[in-house]
C-alpha cells in the first residue's frame, strides 16, 4: 500500500475502522451526552451535513429527533425524521429560534473567507438555542482535505502548483491554473481565538491525536453543557504511520 493510500484510508469516514471515524464517534457521544438535557423531540438543523451521517450514528428514523439538512444540494428521503433542504449557510432561510440545535461538522473550514464563517457562525447562532460546530486545527500538521504534511503553512503559490501536478488527499491534479487556486482557496482553517470571537461565550473542546489538537468542538447553550475545556485523548497506538 502506498503511503497516500494509508493516509486516505486513515482519513476515510465511511471506513469503521479508520481513525477519522474513530474520532467522529468519540467526539459524537460528547454530543449525544449534551442532547440528552434536551426536551423531546429535539428539532436539530444540521448544516452541510449528510443522511448518512446520521445513519451511521444510529439517529436516522428516531422518533424523538426531527434533523433539518441544509446543503448545496438535496438528498431523496430516506427517513421520515430526516428533511434534506437547498441553502446557504451564510444566509439560512429559517427563522430565530426555530431549531433546539444547530450542527455542523467540517463544514466551516470550506467558505473561504474569515468574513463568510464569521457570517454561518451567526446564523448558527440565531436559529437555535444551543449550537455544535466541529472544525480542524489550524495548528495539526496534518491537513485533513489536502492529506499534506504542513499544507497549509505553505505558500499559495506553491500549494496551487503542487496540486496542478499531482492528487493530493481527495483533490487533484487539476491542471488549470485558476481551478487549482480555487481548490486551494476553499479551505480555511480556523486557529482557536478565531472561534472563541466567531462563537463568544461558548465552550471549545480540544480533540487530540498525539498530543497535538487535532480539531476543535465548539458547544453552547444545552442545559446540561460542559464548562472549560474537554480534552479528548487518542492513544498514541491508534495512530498508523
Amino acid at each position: 500500500m502506498t503511503r497516500p493510500s494509508i493516509l486516505r484510508g486513515l482519513a476515510d469516514d465511511a471506513a469503521a475502522d479508520s481513525l477519522s471515524n474513530r474520532l467522529r464517534e468519540r467526539r459524537f457521544k460528547l454530543f449525544a451526552e449534551l442532547v440528552e438535557g434536551l426536551p423531546r423531540p429535539v428539532r436539530i438543523l444540521d448544516v452541510g451535513g449528510t443522511t448518512d451521517f446520521w445513519e451511521h450514528r444510529g439517529w436516522a428514523g428516531r422518533d424523538d429527533v426531527e434533523i433539518t439538512l441544509v446543503n448545496l444540494h438535496a438528498e431523496p428521503p430516506r427517513h421520515d425524521n430526516i428533511a434534506s433542504t437547498v441553502g446557504d449557510a451564510t444566509r439560512l432561510e429559517h427563522p430565530d429560534g426555530a431549531f433546539d440545535v444547530a450542527f455542523s461538522n467540517s463544514v466551516i473550514e470550506h467558505l473561504f473567507t474569515l468574513s463568510a464563517q464569521a457570517a454561518m457562525a451567526r446564523e448558527m447562532r440565531r436559529v437555535a438555542g444551543a449550537l455544535w460546530v466541529q472544525t480542524p486545527s489550524f495548528w495539526f500538521p496534518m491537513e485533513p482535505h489536502f492529506l499534506v504534511p504542513g499544507w497549509h503553512w505553505m505558500p499559495e503559490r506553491a500549494r496551487v502548483e503542487i496540486i496542478r501536478r499531482r492528487a493530493c488527499g481527495w483533490r487533484g491534479p487539476c491542471p488549470d491554473p485558476e481551478q487549482a487556486r480555487a481548490l486551494v482557496r476553499e479551505i480555511r482553517l480556523l486557529r482557536r481565538r478565531e472561534l472563541a470571537r466567531l462563537f463568544p461565550g461558548a465552550t471549545i473542546v480540544d480533540e487530540r491525536v498525539l498530543g497535538l489538537t487535532k480539531s476543535f468542538v465548539v458547544h453552547a447553550g444545552f442545559p446540561a453543557g460542559r464548562r472549560g475545556r474537554t480534552v479528548a485523548v487518542v492513544p498514541e497506538a491508534a495512530v498508523v504511520t
